[in-house]
């Protein structure tokens, strides 16, 4: 199972305050450790919602709304990829990491969509598509 671990922000992580030295250096030890277990496909961290932007849909027109976001509680300050055996597996290594924030905070699990999910509408060719689309992807890294 895929899944991507989700570090929610703050007010600190909304307003650029970069991470300690103790805190990167606990990471780097974390991200370490998720390495050599064979769980860490891809992480990061991502800049203030003020360097961003959202496209908002409504039906063929499209507008952008440029950052600040309001809600920093629904913000995202960093993402995990992770391939795990089970939702379980993926909690216990959330339950491991350092407190990203060191103040009372989130780390969200979602699970990815697997081809398997879509059922029969993931015709044959939608999933040589998807399978090509990944092997592309995976050469240019």
């Amino acid at each position: 199972m895929r899944c991507m671990i989700l570090v929610k922000a703050n007010h600190d992580t909304e307003n650029g305050v970069m991470p300690s030295e103790q805190l990167l250096a606990d990471m780097g030890r974390y991200n370490e450790e998720l390495v050599k277990a064979g769980i860490m496909l891809a992480g990061e961290g991502l800049h203030p919602s003020a360097r961003g932007a959202r496209v908002r849909f409504d039906g063929s027109q499209r507008s952008v709304i440029d950052g600040p976001f309001a809600e920093t509680k629904e913000l995202i300050a960093g993402f995990w990829l992770w391939q795990v055996r089970d939702l379980d597996e993926a909690i216990e290594w959330v339950k491991r990491c350092p407190n990203p924030t060191g103040e009372a905070s989130e780390i969200e699990i979602r699970p990815l969509f697997e081809a398997a999910d879509f059922g029969e509408e993931f015709t044959p060719e939608l999933r040589e598509q998807e399978e090509r689309l990944r092997a592309e992807i995976a050469a240019r890294q």
